[in-house]
């Protein structure tokens, strides 16, 4: 078992942290609130510390999950970050969506301080995280990846390395760029269903069963139709996300007319007021407008 240290409890990491203190990891945690990491500690036999600095100090692992590129490179630099607790031969495990820029400038210098940094943004949501069935995709060298894996898999259903730093990265934008097709998709095919007169749930459950089948239609064709929102990854978080993607698109020169025009449509929800709602709140957009 490993020494980790694990930093930000939001929705993900809470769980993620909880399912290596399970699997017997020696777990130190830090969260910008720290009444939650002295929660979480309560509850999962852990420790808390005061800053990512003193959470780092003599752990093999330290992995963080985090908000964007600021709120990283806020706990992996200056004086209280991680960096300056790692020990040489340390692996800093990256499980935030950033851009594929601060990943690959933090890993130059985890480098030059002598340990390790494997980007691993996840897939699965909150229910993912809970259940330990998370989708994790990494990037780095392969050595450390290697040894970091076993680690991972604590609350992973599948983990694979892609490539060098910023590969991780890289295939989550892929991740995100299918999900945004997907639900427009599912949300335009159920407002369809209710203007045309038919039981979207009772369309659902042929459809699903045939090639129009896919995880966002399992999993969220319910609450669409019901009208909850208030669950799931949140439409100012997809909005980073897909920020992230279209800038990333102009600079390899990918096309994404589909992602920008759906980028929009997230634009129009948080004008609605449903920053906070989640990705499925698409069809709320339709359903709202007539």
């Amino acid at each position: 078992m490993a020494k980790v240290a694990f930093i930000g409890l939001g929705v993900m990491g809470y769980p993620m942290a909880g399912h290596l203190a399970a699997k017997g990891h020696d777990v130190t945690v830090y969260n910008r609130t720290g009444a939650k990491a002295e929660k979480w500690a309560s509850e999962h036999g852990g420790k808390a510390a005061p800053t990512p600095r003193e959470a780092a100090e003599g752990a093999d692992f330290v992995m963080t999950c985090v908000g964007n590129d600021d709120d990283l490179r806020s706990v992996c630099l200056g004086e209280d970050g991680a960096f300056a607790g790692m020990k040489a031969g340390a692996i800093l495990v990256d499980h935030t969506t950033v851009s594929a820029k601060v990943t690959r400038e933090l890993y130059a210098a985890a480098k030059d301080g002598g340990f390790g940094f494997v980007d691993a943004p996840i897939s699965g949501g909150q229910a993912g995280a809970e259940n330990g069935a998370l989708s994790v995709m990494c990037g780095g060298d392969q050595s450390e990846y290697d040894a970091a894996e076993p680690v991972i898999d604590a609350y992973a259903k599948i983990c694979r390395r892609l490539g060098d730093s910023g590969a991780g990265q890289m295939t989550k934008m892929c991740n995100q760029i299918a999900i945004a097709g997907l639900v427009q998709g599912l949300a335009e095919s159920l407002h369809f269903a209710q203007k045309a007169g038919l039981d979207g749930a009772a369309v659902v459950e042929v459809i699903s069963q045939g090639a129009a089948g896919s995880w966002q239609m399992q999993n969220r064709y319910k609450t669409m139709l019901a009208d909850e929102f208030n669950h799931g990854f949140a439409v100012d978080w997809m909005r980073k996300d897909l920020g992230i993607c279209l800038a990333t698109g102009n600079e390899i020169e990918a096309s994404l007319p589909v992602t920008a025009l759906v980028d929009q449509f997230y634009k129009d929800v948080q004008k609605m007021g449903g920053g906070r709602w989640d990705t499925s709140s698409l069809f709320k957009r339709l359903t709202d407008a007539g």
